[in-house]
């Protein structure tokens, strides 16, 4: 029985096909918001990249508007409000019941700006976000769309600002989990877009994307985590040459 059918329309064919069960079933979202299941999903590493993640943030907070580029489960959000206290942070996700979630954990509410749009086509104006945020998002998405989402990021943010991604590292050969077939098959089965997302270089495809806005994108902080599976870092836009 194809339940994705009943999510169609409402968001992309590909996150109602792969991905209703997680994000968008009511009956599920109180499951996978809790503490162990979100540790398990990313390997007993969650704490670790939550930190690393407040900390580039806790760095860049007094630089402007802030951007989180969809809800994610866990208490990253309220943590990161706290690092931007007293300014807002805005966040933007496509799915109504991951935004009620991200609203009920906010404290305080109004100082979360939670909007509904398509990643892939932000209604932000051009330079409006000094710091972009993406935790675990870009692997999720088809090749196509994840150009689309990048491209948006690379429009809304101003020269100077920063985008912070959380994400698995690039193709990460030497790890156990990419080495095992069985590990390699379950994580293809579970994760669809995730052997592309592996093969790509990002800076190399951000480059591409930020050139038509008169932008450049360079790395300014990189750190691996969990023998080089997980990565978070930070690049940096300036104005290109």
């Amino acid at each position: 029985m194809r339940l994705y059918r009943y999510f169609e329309g409402e968001v992309p064919p590909y996150l109602a096909r792969h991905f209703w069960w997680a994000y968008m079933w009511r009956g599920l979202t109180w499951f996978f918001d809790t503490p162990i299941i979100i540790s398990s999903i990313l390997f007993g590493q969650y704490k670790t990249l939550k930190h690393a993640t407040i900390e580039h943030v806790s760095k860049i907070a007094d630089r402007g508007r802030m951007l989180q580029l969809t809800c994610v489960y866990g208490r990253l959000t309220p943590r990161i409000m706290e690092q931007l206290d007293p300014q807002p942070l805005h966040i933007t996700d496509i799915v109504p019941v991951q935004l009620e979630l991200a609203r009920d954990k906010a404290v305080p509410p109004e100082k979360l700006l939670a909007t509904r749009m398509n990643a892939e086509n932000l209604a932000y104006r051009d330079d409006s976000f000094a710091t972009v945020l993406i935790f675990f998002l870009l692997h999720e998405l088809p090749p196509e769309a994840r150009r689309k989402v990048l491209g948006e990021c690379m429009r809304v943010l101003s020269p100077g600002g920063t985008l912070v991604v959380t994400e698995y590292s690039h193709l990460p050969k030497q790890h156990i989990f990419y080495r095992s077939p069985v590990a390699r098959r379950i994580l293809y089965r579970a994760e669809p877009f995730l052997e592309p997302f592996w093969n790509e270089d990002l800076l190399e495809l951000l480059n591409d994307l930020a050139q038509p806005h008169g932008k450049a994108v360079e790395v300014a902080s990189h750190q691996e985590y969990f023998g080089g599976f997980y990565r978070v870092t930070e690049y940096r836009l300036s104005e290109g040459v």
